[in-house]
C-alpha cells in the first residue's frame, strides 16, 4: 500500500451539518505509539489535538477559551478559533499539557488555492510562530505532523520538537474510513479514523519509528462519559472497543478519580472491532464489557497521586471472543467547565491512558492466541467522566 486512500475529500472539512451552540465540538487527532527501550512492556506516546467548540466560552484544564464561530470562504477553506493541545509520555514520566495554546487556525484541501497542488492532500496549519501543523502529502503518500514544546515542559526536560512521517501500515487498517450518525434533525455526529499507520521522524534529536492512530471528529450532543481504547499488534492487527455510558459519574464536577459514583453504568451501546491479520478478516462485534479494577494501595499512582487504573476488556461474536487486561502505565487528562443554563456549568474530564498488555486471549475456531504469540502489542484507552453541555 503505497498511499492512503479512502475518504479523503472531507478530512479537512467540518461543515457538515448545522452547528449547535455548546453541543458542537470539532478535533483532528493524531496519537502516536513507540517502543520504550527502558521498559519494553510499556510504550512511549504523543498526543495532539487541534480543536474548536462552538460555545461562548469554555475553560480547557484552567485555560479560558473565549468561543470563535469559524469563517468558509468561497473555496471550502476553513479559519477557526481553537486550541492546540498535546501530551508526551517518555515510559516514565508524563508531560501534560505539552502544549496548550490558544490561536487561529487555518484547514484547507487540495481544492483551495492556497494549496499547491491540485491532485490530493490538505493540512492544519495553526497560525502561530512555531510549526504546529499537520496534514497530508499531495500524493497522498504520508502525513506530516510538527510541533514544538511550550518552553517550560523543555525546562524540565521534555523534547523540544517533534517532526513524524506517518505512513500506510496495510490495507485493512490505513484506509480512511467514515461513520456518521444523526439522532434527531441536527444532532449527531461524524467520525473519519485511521486505525494503523506506521510513524517515523524525529523527536528531538532521536530518530524514532513506531505506528500511529487518527481521527477526524465532529459531534453535535452532549458529551457523556465513555470507555474507548485501541491496540497495535506487531503482525499489522488492530483491536478496539467503545462502551458509552449512562452513571452516576456524569455528576462529577472535577477531575478527581475513583469515585463511588463510578461503579454503576448503564451503557447506551457497546461495540469492538478486529483488524485480524492473521486471518485476513475483520471481526465486528456488538457486546462488549468493560470493568475498572483498581491497582490496590501499593499499585502504581499517575504523576498526581492518584491510582493508575486497569481495565478488563471482553468482546464476542458468534465466531471469535477477546478477553484483555489491560495496565494504566501512565494518565494525562483534561478537564472542560463550560457555562450552561441558569448560570451553571457543566462539567467534563477526559482520561488517556497509555496501555501495558498484562493478558490477552482470541479465541476464535482455529486456535487460542495469547501476548506469546506476538512480538509486542501496544496502545491506549480512554475513561471520562462528567456531562459537557
Amino acid at each position: 500500500m503505497e498511499r492512503f486512500e479512502g475518504d479523503l475529500d472531507t478530512l479537512w472539512r467540518l461543515d457538515f451539518l448545522p452547528t449547535m451552540h455548546r453541543l458542537t465540538w470539532q478535533w483532528w487527532w493524531w496519537l502516536v505509539v513507540l517502543p520504550c527501550k527502558d521498559h519494553p512492556e510499556r510504550s512511549r506516546q504523543l498526543m495532539v489535538l487541534w480543536s474548536t467548540k462552538d460555545t461562548a466560552s469554555v475553560d480547557v484544564s484552567g485555560i479560558p477559551w473565549a468561543g470563535e464561530r469559524f469563517h468558509t470562504d468561497e473555496h471550502g477553506g476553513h479559519v477557526l478559533g481553537g486550541m492546540v493541545c498535546a501530551w508526551w509520555y517518555d515510559g516514565d514520566r508524563m508531560y501534560e499539557p505539552l502544549v496548550l495554546r490558544k490561536c487561529r487556525m487555518a484547514a484547507i484541501d487540495h481544492r483551495h488555492p492556497s494549496w499547491p497542488s491540485d491532485s490530493l492532500g490538505g493540512a492544519v496549519v495553526p497560525l502561530t510562530e512555531d510549526d504546529l501543523s499537520m496534514g497530508l502529502q499531495p500524493d497522498a503518500s504520508s502525513f506530516w505532523l510538527k510541533l514544538r514544546s511550550d518552553e517550560e515542559h523543555v525546562a524540565e526536560g521534555a523534547p523540544a520538537t517533534f517532526d513524524l512521517e506517518m505512513t500506510p501500515w496495510n490495507p485493512a487498517i490505513s484506509g480512511v474510513t467514515r461513520s456518521n450518525n444523526v439522532f434527531t434533525g441536527t444532532m449527531g455526529y461524524d467520525i473519519l479514523r485511521i486505525h494503523g499507520t506506521k510513524a517515523k521522524g524525529r523527536i528531538g534529536e532521536e530518530e524514532v519509528e513506531g505506528t500511529a492512530y487518527f481521527q477526524k471528529v465532529i459531534v453535535q450532543a452532549p458529551s457523556v462519559p465513555w470507555f474507548w481504547g485501541f491496540l497495535h499488534f506487531d503482525d499489522g492487527s488492530y483491536f478496539d472497543w467503545f462502551f458509552p455510558h449512562l452513571s452516576l459519574s456524569m455528576t462529577s464536577n472535577d477531575s478527581t478519580a475513583w469515585r463511588r459514583r463510578d461503579r454503576h453504568r448503564v451503557p447506551i451501546r457497546t461495540a469492538g472491532l478486529f483488524h485480524d491479520a492473521r486471518r485476513q478478516r475483520t471481526e465486528r462485534f456488538e457486546r462488549c464489557e468493560v470493568e475498572v479494577l483498581h491497582p490496590g494501595e501499593d499499585g502504581p499512582v499517575d504523576d498526581h497521586g492518584s491510582p493508575l487504573p486497569g481495565f478488563k476488556v471482553r468482546v464476542w461474536n458468534g465466531r471469535t471472543q477477546i478477553s484483555t487486561i489491560l495496565r494504566a502505565s501512565s494518565r494525562a487528562h483534561w478537564t472542560f467547565d463550560q457555562p450552561t443554563r441558569a448560570g451553571l456549568t457543566s462539567h467534563f474530564t477526559y482520561n488517556e491512558y497509555p496501555l501495558v498488555v498484562e493478558e490477552i486471549a482470541i479465541c476464535d475456531e482455529v486456535e487460542v492466541r495469547t501476548a506469546e504469540t506476538y512480538e509486542w502489542i501496544r496502545g491506549n484507552a480512554e475513561h471520562s467522566w462528567g456531562l459537557l453541555h
